[in-house]
């Protein structure tokens, strides 16, 4: 059984990393327990099967590649607001199973939370992030995602101190950098609607000719000098 520390860290670690890559760390723990790194509590033994192993791994491969590709990114973050967060919440309270019902229900919340956190921080970042020309910093984004949850998982197993130290600094950044990320995105929608109000406009248009109009009026739009009456006309040989 695993002490109370242990347990919470575990618990964080699980929703922390679900709201990231939910694949990447259910995969870690199920393969953590399988070789026998670590023992998983009664109530998440079960990520250790084959068949949820072969899942996540296909899913990470999913990820792995939709999260390279700029508005693909968003849109694979957009659908898993409703997969990481119920996720990472189940995850949290399965983790603490061992502790009771009300650690269970209390995990539920905070971990569900967390997850939430986590995922919104991701999702922005990459929303802001997608505004760059160069699919450079996406591709550096992603792998940077990924090696966080592999060693936070991996370290909220072995050094659990470590880990839920580092997570409140964590947390910490969370509360500073959301509200930045959130003013970027609402400049990114206003540059999008203004460019599709922009697009929107034509020319101007003008008026049809009225009827009769000659075609110097219809080319110009302003009326052609009327022809001289014959017998206004001046003879240019009188004085």
């Amino acid at each position: 059984m695993m002490g109370i520390v242990e347990s919470i860290a575990l618990s964080m670690g699980a929703a922390w990393g679900s709201g990231i890559n939910l694949y990447a760390a259910v995969f870690t723990l199920g393969f953590l327990h399988n070789t026998d790194k670590i023992t998983l509590p009664p109530d998440l033994v079960f990520l250790g099967d084959p068949l949820v192993m072969a899942a996540a791994g296909l899913m990470y491969l999913v990820e792995f590649c939709a999260d390279k590709i700029p508005g693909i990114d968003t849109l694979w973050d957009g659908i898993h607001s409703f997969i990481r967060i119920p996720a990472g919440a189940v995850l949290a309270a399965g983790a603490v199973g061992e502790l009771g019902a009300g650690a269970q229900l209390a995990a539920l919340l905070v971990g569900g939370t967390l997850a939430a956190a986590t995922h919104a921080t991701k999702a922005g970042t990459r929303a802001v992030v997608n505004t760059s020309p160069e699919p450079f910093s996406n591709w550096a984004l992603s792998i940077g995602e990924d090696i966080a949850v592999f060693a936070g998982v991996w370290a909220a197993l072995t050094h659990p101190w470590i880990f839920l130290g580092l997570l409140v600094a964590f947390i910490l950044f969370m509360a500073w950098i959301l509200p930045k990320i959130w003013r970027g995105i609402k400049k990114v929608f206003r540059w999008l609607f203004r460019s599709q109000a922009g697009e929107g406009q034509g020319p101007p248009a003008q008026a049809p000719p009225a009827e009769g109009a000659t075609g110097h009026e219809e080319a110009t739009g302003q009326a052609s000098p009327l022809p001289a009456e014959d017998g206004m006309r001046r003879d240019p040989d009188r004085p």
